[in-house]
């Protein structure tokens, strides 16, 4: 790590937040609609993000999104976001969602997503943010990782940049 300010991912992680599914959440199949469940993963990843910079941020880029599961009515879905790595102005969060019977207390894994976020001063110019300190063996194993995938994600955005598409 260089002398650039830094924070623990324990600083700006979002633990568990509890989320009731109600009937106008569910689509016609009878789950609980996906694009709501993303919609809420960004608005969290959001919240990680500000609160590790200090800045306001925007969404600028979304991938790996994996629904494992679907959730059900009556199911209370536990949102878990993390900040997994930061760049420059640049920070991926990894988001968890896990579906719970309110009833008998079985959860299931349903999402998983990677979301990157960037900081932008007052003039809506990028700014650098804090580095983040891997603390536990999982955060360290997922910091390492958010470099593999950051490098896919440059390599896809100049290969888009090149496209005459």
């Amino acid at each position: 790590m260089s002398g650039k300010p830094s924070k623990p991912v324990a600083a700006s992680a979002i633990e568990k937040h509890v989320y009731k599914v109600f009937p106008n959440d569910m689509n016609s199949h009878n789950t609980v609609f996906g694009g709501m469940i993303m919609a809420k993963c960004d608005r969290l990843a959001l919240v990680v993000a500000e609160r590790h910079s200090a800045h306001v941020c925007v969404t600028a880029a979304v991938d790996s999104i994996h629904f494992r599961a679907p959730a059900k009515g009556n199911d209370t879905l536990l949102f878990s976001l993390a900040l997994n790595r930061s760049w420059g102005s640049s920070m991926e969060i990894g988001a968890r969602v896990e579906a719970e019977n309110s009833y008998t207390g079985d959860t299931r894994h349903i999402l998983s997503a990677f979301f990157t976020f960037v900081a932008l001063d007052e003039r809506d110019k990028p700014v650098d943010v804090p580095e983040v300190i891997p603390e536990t063996a999982e955060q360290k194993r997922r910091y390492g990782n958010a470099q593999i995938r950051r490098q896919g994600r440059l390599k896809t955005r100049k290969q888009l940049a090149s496209s005459p598409d």
